[in-house]
């Protein structure tokens, strides 16, 4: 029996197109029952390990695992995939070509139809079961493909910017079918350039540049570990910049009086320590509010990349 957490396991892939690497031995894991969040720029590499995992291209050299047995044909069925190029038949009617879609992942007419009525109902999209594909607006039409990817249940999620198109009412109506679909034990693979998409949805991550990984771990310890020392301090009444500016341990990154609270943004110099730095604030006055600020994921994104960029550049003796 498969005890292992780790739901798909990609190790050491080579993907070569003509002159152009596309993925350098790269390796991830992602864990069972969790959102991960498959990040990177444009060309990263990200769309080449999607369609190597659903195997419509193959990988040059590497191995993936798929719940502890390596990748093969039969798995296809117990994926569901929705590519950021979405593709429905324009002059189809709506509830014919949905029908058709889930009869091709292995549904019976009578379990499709039943399946589909439920989620058309869910997502509101139901009055126009009838109508033709290019009636529809292209956030109903990607409604529509995303009921049509999850329809038979699939282990495993992959979601290639699923949120294109959506306003920020369905973007949330999708947010809450995601992490519902991971409450119900699907693994999901999520892949965009909304890095507060990620923060809200994703357990973990992988950050792929120039067809490397340059990051990756669960959201939480990548956004400690990229903590910049910046720590954000309230203080009842009006403190200024001479009272604050008593020390080298800080600097002021910004500092604003409401009326009532000066809220201030330090950033470290050096290792004192957030219960030192507190001791330091309770001198000059009420403190109201202390807190490190930590790194958001667009920050750590950017940050990352131009990281590895900087690497990148600089010449191998």
């Amino acid at each position: 029996m498969n005890q292992t957490t780790e739901f798909l396991q990609a190790i050491e892939i080579e993907k070569r197109f003509s002159n152009h690497l596309a993925l350098n031995k790269l390796s991830i894991s992602v864990p069972k029952g969790k959102v991960f969040g498959l990040l990177g720029p444009n060309g990263a590499g990200k769309t080449t390990l999607i369609r190597i995992i659903n195997q419509i291209t193959a990988p040059d050299s590497g191995e993936l695992f798929f719940d502890g047995q390596r990748l093969q044909p039969s798995h296809i069925s117990r994926i569901g995939y929705l590519p950021e190029e979405r593709g429905l038949y324009k002059k189809m009617k709506v509830g014919e070509q949905a029908i058709y879609l889930a009869r091709l992942k292995g549904l019976s007419r009578a379990d499709s139809i039943a399946r589909l009525h439920f989620w058309f109902e869910k997502f509101e999209i139901l009055p126009w079961w009838n109508r033709k594909v290019e009636e529809l607006s292209k956030g109903m039409q990607q409604k529509v493909q995303f009921i049509v990817t999850v329809l038979h249940k699939p282990e495993l999620l992959i979601f290639d910017e699923p949120f294109s198109g959506f306003d920020p009412i369905n973007s949330e109506l999708l947010k809450r079918e995601i992490l519902q679909l991971r409450e119900e034990g699907a693994t999901i693979i999520f892949s965009t350039h909304n890095m507060s998409s990620v923060e809200e949805v994703c357990d973990s991550i992988a950050l792929i540049h120039n067809a490397e990984k340059v990051l990756d771990g669960s959201i939480d310890a990548i956004r400690k570990q990229y903590s910049m020392g910046s720590f954000e301090v309230h203080f009842q009444g009006s403190i200024n910049k001479t009272q604050l500016a008593l020390t080298a341990d800080y600097s002021i990154k910004s500092l604003d009086w409401d009326g009532k609270l000066t809220k201030v943004i330090l950033q470290l110099h050096t290792p004192v320590g957030s219960n030192s730095l507190l001791s330091q604030m309770l001198h000059l006055g009420h403190v109201s509010y202390f807190a490190e600020r930590i790194a958001s994921m667009h920050e750590i994104f950017i940050h990352a990349v131009n990281q590895a960029n900087e690497q990148t550049s600089i010449p191998k003796l």
